[in-house]
């Protein structure tokens, strides 16, 4: 294998890892960034259901309490 060959050949490996590289770090922040937004939406919908919850007490209704539809 001449010289020129194998340069040629680790340059092309330099260049490959370096847009695989570039791919992990990008996959690395969208991983991030969903982790982010995940998050807040369990807070939101933690928060729903409490205030969910909330209106249900002051309302005073109970939907365990309630007879079943009429097809069951």
């Amino acid at each position: 294998m001449s010289d020129d060959s194998l340069e040629q050949r680790l340059t092309e490996l330099e260049v490959r890892l370096t847009f695989i590289d570039d791919t992990v770090n990008a996959l690395a922040a969208a991983d991030a960034e969903q982790s982010v937004r995940i998050a807040a939406l369990e807070r939101i919908i933690r928060d729903l259901r409490n205030e969910l919850s909330s209106m249900r007490l002051a309302s005073g209704h109970d939907p365990h309490s309630e007879p079943p539809p009429p097809h069951y």
